[in-house]
């Protein structure tokens, strides 16, 4: 109490700012864990915005092939569709059940 005493008040209120800010810092709400929690969430979205980054990717390339060649068209309307070609001649093999 005497250190106290000895002080002049402006160190004191100084001091009083100081241990507010810090504790603001570390237990305020937006201190330190909620800049955690944001940052974990951050990395998070990130994860997902990369995944989306490469699904485009694929897709964009599917799209690029689409409109450069006929061969990407031809497969895919063979395979899903059941195209064929004229005087061709399309052979379903039934698998026995």
């Amino acid at each position: 109490m005497n250190l106290l005493r000895r002080l002049p008040w402006s160190t004191l209120a100084l001091l009083a700012v100081l241990l507010f800010v810090q504790g603001q810092l570390w237990i305020g709400d937006s201190g330190k864990p909620y800049t955690m929690k944001l940052q974990l969430e951050l990395d998070k979205q990130s994860a997902l915005n990369e995944q989306a980054r490469l699904r485009n990717d694929q897709l964009a390339a599917e799209v690029r092939d689409l409109r450069e060649g006929l061969e990407m068209v031809e497969e895919r309307a063979r395979w899903e569709l059941g195209m064929v070609k004229p005087n061709e001649i399309l052979v379903q093999v039934a698998r026995p059940r």
